[in-house]
């Protein structure tokens, strides 16, 4: 057989090949049903055996470059293991997410700054001048932190006078108060990084606003004499939730900066190829305040010494440290 010959009767089957591997690549691993499976195997197998066949005729190294790789993408894809929902979002949250967080850590770093720097001054600030919380907090706000912590009960359960009933209400309750917490931290995240489309001006004044207004209010209550009862409260899911708010402001700032800046590209190019990043630093901070949600719901209200609360709280923030550190890194 010339090689004329052979390009003409087996390109045709390359080409349907071709297409059906852009067909499942484009769709992520898609499932292929049993009659596909049987076509897939017989093309894939009628590759080798083409690329076999060039290479001892040698009939040129382009083609058989060509056939070579048809026959390594067919064999990555029909070899692979299958991803399941949950292996996506595994990768996702513990590979992927991680690593997309330490290629813009510059814009990370500066949303830490413009969160968590005016959190610290005011809250020093406040806590050494307590009269000047009525500036940052309505009176209404102070009223209510007084009486949450004029009663030590008030922010605890009574474990000896527990019953079935008592549990289930208290369950029923954290529970609705998780979906609260969800609801409320969610959208502070997605502000963060909605706002970034002004040019970055929202992302700011967001993450300045709730860096002052958070800092305002743990001064104040650390002023009243309050710091062990609040500080083992916060401490655990403050790793998360606080965390989650500047990576937020971080992927806001991005977006704010692909519109200023859009380099070579078009505003819109720029916008769409840093969107991307940036949208999945949104959704990664949003499962992390699901998670400091149900840490504040569940755990943080719990009767249960502050010495064990502070231990756990530094171990979380140990290991949000530790997880956006290294989670991801390629193993050399």
């Amino acid at each position: 057989m010339k090689r004329a010959t052979f390009l003409a009767q087996r390109k045709p089957a390359w080409q349907n090949f071709e297409k059906s591997l852009r067909r499942v690549e484009t769709v992520n691993q898609r499932r292929l049903s049993s009659e596909e499976v049987l076509a897939f195997s017989r093309q894939l197998r009628e590759v080798a055996h083409d690329l076999e066949l060039v290479r001892t005729r040698d009939w040129g190294l382009d083609l058989e470059e060509y056939l070579n790789r048809l026959l390594a993408r067919g064999h990555d894809y029909f070899h692979a293991p299958r991803a399941g929902t949950w292996h996506t979002i595994g990768q996702f949250l513990f590979m992927e997410f991680p690593r997309i967080f330490r290629t813009w850590w510059g814009y990370q770093l500066l949303a830490a700054l413009l969160f968590f720097g005016p959190l610290i001054i005011s809250w020093i600030l406040i806590q050494n001048e307590p009269p000047l919380a009525a500036r940052f907090m309505s009176q209404e706000a102070l009223d209510q932190y007084d009486m949450m912590y004029s009663s030590e009960d008030s922010a605890s359960l009574d474990e000896t006078a527990f019953s079935f009933d008592s549990w289930n209400d208290y369950g029923n309750e954290r529970a609705s108060m998780a979906g609260f917490y969800v609801q409320h931290n969610v959208g502070i995240a997605l502000q963060c990084f909605a706002r970034g489309i002004l040019l970055g001006i929202g992302t700011i004044y967001t993450l300045l606003f709730n860096g002052i207004s958070i800092g305002a209010t743990a001064g104040y209550v650390l002023s009243l004499g309050h710091a062990d009862r609040f500080l083992g409260f916060v401490v655990s899911h403050g790793s998360f939730e606080l965390t989650a708010i500047a990576i937020a402001g971080g992927a806001g700032l991005l977006v704010g900066d692909a519109a200023l800046h859009p380099g070579q590209l078009s505003r819109w190019s720029a916008l769409r190829l840093r969107g991307r990043d940036a949208g999945q630093m949104a959704v990664g901070a949003a499962f992390m305040l699901v998670v400091a949600a149900l840490i504040e719901a569940f755990w943080s209200p719990a009767p249960i010494p502050s010495e064990y609360k502070f231990l756990v709280g530094g171990f979380l923030w140990f290991s949000v440290a530790m997880y956006l550190g290294w989670s991801g890194r390629e193993r050399t």
